[in-house]
């Protein structure tokens, strides 16, 4: 029990010893965990509202070519499409980014104006568009930040089009969204006859057979009569597209530069403290210390940070959250709660973070030679 008692208590004295350097060394690796906390936590926002989107409309089935963006399919495969026994409804759109003005810019969706993906919008003023006419809906903070109303002009590259309908949403994407006829995005994009991809909804599954089942073998169905293109679950979609995998990278590479920093600056910690301690690791060793025991005393304090930093991490991560959600250009699309899984994550980060950060300084600090060590000043 003494021996315990001594060990945590070493290394408690030497974190507890430089009160203002342990407390700056927090400051970094509790920053680097913010960041980690609210960048992946928004990533992971942004891929939430990809899945809404879906699961809002009713869709099942997302048909595309392998590369999301540059997708870019012929309209009249809807027929065959439409056609397969396990397919209840099918519209084919296109997606793109747009300059709305200078200052804005804008999802845009291309439909027919028949599509079942109507159903999950619920229209504030006007109502939908028709085909083969000039005519937009706009999503309400999307209007709200163009200064639009029903019955106003909106020019979107060169092309003047009449907002006949302002709509909110099932998700926080299609409230910053423009949606046209497809004809008039297939004139706008140079896509005419071509679509970025199809939406299925699929009929209800037969009785007895599992739902998973009954998505798998819908999937094969579609493919079949359709060779060469992909019947993504939703669910894939939503997850494995472009905008969500930058998303992810962004948040994970800006997170890891700000964990390299945080690493660095308790690495600088527990160096200037094996430096200052010479003597007293010298001793530790002249009384039967291993080196391992040396070694694992470091290691403790360093992890000890590191876990420390994690805990207000969380809290530094979670208030930037709050923040966000209260910015008009990011508050649709942030959510404030956290995850279990993304407070483990953050707490195994800040916990190994800590471990390699004191490993080069618990290695030196092992191997002094107990002798030099006791001679040092």
């Amino acid at each position: 029990m003494a021996s315990q008692l001594t060990f945590t208590g070493f290394a408690w004295k030497n974190l507890w010893r430089r009160r203002l350097r342990t407390l700056l060394t927090l400051c970094g690796i509790s920053m680097a965990i913010g960041a980690f906390v609210a960048l992946v936590g928004f990533s992971r926002s942004f891929e939430g509202e990809w899945m809404r989107l879906y699961s809002s409309s009713g869709t099942d089935i997302a048909v595309v070519e392998k590369n999301f963006l540059n997708s870019s399919l012929d309209e009249s495969l809807i027929v065959k499409l439409r056609a397969v026994p396990v397919v209840e409804q099918a519209a084919p759109m296109i997606f793109n980014l747009m300059d709305l003005t200078p200052e804005v810019n804008a999802i845009a969706f291309g439909w027919l104006d028949d599509t079942y993906e109507f159903n999950s919008l619920t229209f504030e003023s006007g109502g939908r568009f028709h085909n083969n006419k000039p005519e937009v809906i706009l999503g309400a903070l999307l209007a709200k930040n163009l200064d639009k109303k029903v019955g106003d002009a909106l020019t979107i590259q060169g092309s003047t089009f009449t907002v006949v309908g302002i709509f909110h949403g099932g998700t926080a994407l299609e409230a910053g969204a423009v949606i046209l006829p497809l004809d008039q995005m297939q004139l706008l994009t140079s896509m005419q006859g071509k679509v970025s991809g199809f939406h299925v909804r699929l009929r209800p599954a037969p009785a007895g057979e599992a739902a998973d089942h009954y998505l798998k073998r819908a999937q094969a169905e579609i493919e079949a009569a359709l060779p060469g293109l992909n019947a993504q679950l939703a669910s894939d979609r939503a997850s494995n597209n472009q905008f969500v995998d930058l998303a992810h990278a962004v948040a994970w590479g800006t997170s890891a530069i700000a964990l390299a920093m945080g690493i660095l600056g308790i690495a600088n910690t527990m160096a200037m403290s094996v430096f200052e301690r010479t003597r007293e690791i010298g001793i530790l060793r002249a009384i039967g210390w291993k080196a391992g025991r040396v070694m694992l005393l470091i290691e403790v304090e360093a992890a000890v940070l590191g876990v420390a930093g994690g805990v207000l991490g969380i809290g530094v991560g979670w208030g930037a959250l709050q923040l966000l959600s209260y910015v008009p250009k990011t508050n649709v699309l942030v959510h404030t709660s956290l995850t279990p899984s993304h407070l483990l994550q953050a707490m195994v980060i800040s916990l190994l973070s800590g471990l390699v950060a004191g490993a080069y300084p618990a290695w030196r600090g092992s191997h002094l030679s107990p002798v030099e060590a006791l001679r040092h000043d």
